[in-house]
């Protein structure tokens, strides 16, 4: 059930942070002067205090948070007997990462300077997913150091790449989701047709910006097969993919908010792929 909440949280943010996204760069042109402390204070205390009530809500009445105990639990990383062969974990990561770059937006929409709006964003991502799993451990479901560790790398990442323009501008971490008539009605738990990628785009390095390489794009990703059927052979996938660079080839054509979500997506077959399936 954890992972329902991961999903629905970050669909919600794709659709919000959007707008704010586009048009990132500009902010700063359209703020006169920042916040006060005071109004600052305000509106970060709003949007985490909201969060943490949308989430002991949510908790109370899908996950019967406050039934048990505190308990913590071991769940495994990438094993071929975890639940769901890791890619809960980098489920995890891409959620935390979203959340922080979401938030990160959304106060510098408001007059914050972009360092202060990328700490406060990441702050906000790891409050929010933390109480989640503490939650988590007044259920059955327990407190999991794994899924935390995952979450704090998931911060760490949105961090880093909203600081350093470079960095956000070479490397993007997406999920790619390709449903069958099986599990559309229920994506949120769907890994059984998730990937998850990060993918090196070529035209951050100056051998490529004037050529046909500046087009192309290089990928690394795990997604797992098999693990909710027990009748099913498991699989654990690393991927190496060759793509196309989506997000620059909208933003050239001033599609900045289709740009933006293709950051965060991958389109199911814009890329090559060369499997390795881990259990053979």
């Amino acid at each position: 059930m954890q992972i329902i909440a991961s999903r629905i949280c970050l669909t919600a943010l794709l659709l919000c942070f959007v707008p704010f996204a586009s048009y990132a760069d500009d902010l700063s042109d359209d703020c006169k002067s920042e916040l006060t402390s005071a109004e600052r204070n305000k509106k970060l205390w709003a949007v985490n205090l909201t969060g943490i009530a949308v989430i002991t809500a949510w908790g109370v009445k899908n996950w019967d948070y406050f039934s048990t105990s505190p308990q913590a639990t071991s769940e495994g990383w990438f094993q071929n007997d975890t639940k769901y062969g890791g890619a809960d974990k980098l489920g995890h990561v891409y959620t935390s990462y979203v959340a922080s770059h979401g938030l990160s937006y959304l106060y510098e929409s408001w007059c914050i300077n972009k360092k202060d709006a990328a700490l406060y964003g990441a702050l906000s991502s790891l409050a929010m997913v933390t109480y989640m799993e503490l939650g988590d451990s007044f259920s059955d479901l327990g407190f999991s150091k794994e899924d935390m560790i995952s979450n704090g790398v998931g911060v760490l990442y949105g961090y880093y790449s909203y600081i350093n323009p470079e960095l956000s501008n070479t490397l993007d971490l997406r999920w790619e989701y390709k449903p069958n008539s099986e599990t559309f009605g229920d994506f949120t738990t769907d890994y059984e047709n998730s990937k998850f990628l990060l993918a090196l785009k070529l035209n951050a390095f100056n051998f490529a910006r004037d050529n046909f390489l500046k087009h192309v794009e290089l990928q690394v990703g795990y997604y797992t097969r098999g693990f909710s059927n027990p009748y099913a052979i498991k699989e654990r996938n690393v991927f190496f993919g060759i793509g196309i660079n989506l997000t620059d080839l909208a933003r050239r054509h001033s599609y900045n908010k289709t740009a933006t979500f293709l950051k965060y997506y991958q389109i199911p077959g814009t890329s090559v792929q060369f499997t390795n399936d881990l259990n053979r």
